[in-house]
């Protein structure tokens, strides 16, 4: 597990920890978005986004690093 790979594993499961401390206390309400109130609704939203946008750019460093890896082996043949 890579360095990037602990953190991400780490951030999703304090989100996870967070949301389900709010899902569990509320039961199985039918009401349950509107019990909480929007904003959980926002938070949840931009939290996903956030961890999408994350995983995009450790995806993307690990592609930049795999073609300089690449250039530099080439260029030394």
């Amino acid at each position: 597990m890579n360095k990037y790979s602990a953190k991400i594993f780490a951030l999703l499961l304090t989100f996870t920890f967070l949301f389900s401390n709010a899902i569990l206390a509320q039961g199985s309400s039918p009401d349950f978005m509107r019990s909480i109130g929007k904003i959980y609704v926002v938070v949840g939203v931009i939290a996903i986004i956030f961890i999408g946008i994350v995983l995009y750019l450790v995806r993307l460093d690990l592609k930049i690093s795999k073609l300089e890896k690449i250039i530099k082996e080439h260029g030394e043949d």
